[in-house]
């Protein structure tokens, strides 16, 4: 039996664009979220992916290390 994958979607999917606080300036953050996943990218030459778990933790799980701080700034501005 095949396993359909769930595609609809999922609460505040989308693309978001804001200004956020890294390595002492301020630079411009977007992200793509899809389902549980977080796709960041931080000015033109850091990316990285979040995953959302069934608790509402946010954890990285690929791309470049981002500081804890990051992380969980990125989680308030896109899930709230």
């Amino acid at each position: 039996m095949i396993e359909e994958k769930d595609t609809t979607p999922a609460h505040k999917d989308g693309k978001y664009e804001f200004e956020m606080h890294y390595s002492g300036r301020e630079v411009s953050c977007r992200v793509e979220k899809e389902q549980n996943k977080l796709i960041v990218h931080i000015e033109d030459n850091i990316e990285a992916e979040l995953t959302i778990q069934d608790d509402g933790c946010v954890v990285q799980t690929g791309g470049n290390e981002l500081a804890d701080s990051a992380i969980e700034y990125i989680k308030k501005r896109i899930l709230g």
